[in-house]
């Protein structure tokens, strides 16, 4: 448990508990728990709940992701390497699964950069019902509106100034800073693209989500393949 608590700091004890379960330990999140305050480990403090959208009349305007790739997400986050240069990253999300359908890293981006990631996930997973995102310029570009409904997606933007109705992405770009962005030092752009990356894949496969009871978003599945000889 310790050595977890080590290695991702930022972890609470129930997902500790997941991952000690995953490696074969027998235990509750209870006992994790007053192990966790016995070693003097800090758990940390519980999100505050996510309000729903509501109209004047009193209507929910919120749209909910019913099944994988209903609806996705999509947001930039800002960072620097050491040498003070900035750099963005484009950050998707599957918002019924949670899964992380890519980060793009780079010093600009754009709306052709919007463009250029989603035609590429559209190509291997299939075109979704809506495509969730804020105001930006990059993101209500009538290039990228127009590319959108050509392909046969939705657009679903939220209101100005209301960055809680884009809750999905908003939740996971806070864990993407706090656990990694906020404890690394990017001495390149290509050293952040490869430890990005590797971060999306643990947080698809390894780490923990509250939200799916403790299950990673994408979790790895290991297919053994017949290795007995093919008799001629």
């Amino acid at each position: 448990m310790i050595e977890l608590a080590r290695h991702y700091g930022r972890y609470g004890y129930r997902r500790i508990a997941a991952l000690l379960r995953d490696a074969g330990w027998q235990v509750s999140d209870g006992r994790v728990e007053r192990l966790w305050r016995r070693e003097g480990l800090k758990v940390p403090s519980k999100q505050p709940k996510k309000s729903r959208i509501w109209l004047n009349d009193g209507s929910c305007i919120r749209l909910r992701p019913e099944h994988p790739d209903h609806v996705w997400s999509y947001d930039f986050v800002h960072c620097r390497t050491d040498d003070g240069r900035a750099f963005r990253t484009l950050n998707i999300l599957d918002e019924f699964s949670r899964e992380c359908l890519a980060i793009k890293v780079e010093r600009k981006l754009n709306a052709n950069s919007v463009i250029d990631a989603l035609s590429d996930l559209f190509i291997l997973r299939g075109v979704p019902g809506f495509i969730r995102s804020d105001n930006g310029p990059e993101f209500v570009a009538r290039a990228v509106r127009d590319w959108i409904a050509a392909v046969g997606a939705r657009t679903a933007y939220i209101e100005p100034g209301s960055p809680w109705e884009n809750g999905y992405v908003e939740s996971f770009n806070a864990r993407f800073r706090d656990e990694l962005l906020n404890g690394e030092i990017f001495y390149s752009l290509r050293e952040a693209q490869i430890i990005i990356e590797k971060w999306r894949r643990h947080y698809n496969t390894v780490r923990p989500h509250s939200a799916l009871g403790y299950r990673p978003p994408a979790p790895e599945t290991i297919i053994l393949m017949d290795q007995r000889p093919v008799m001629h």
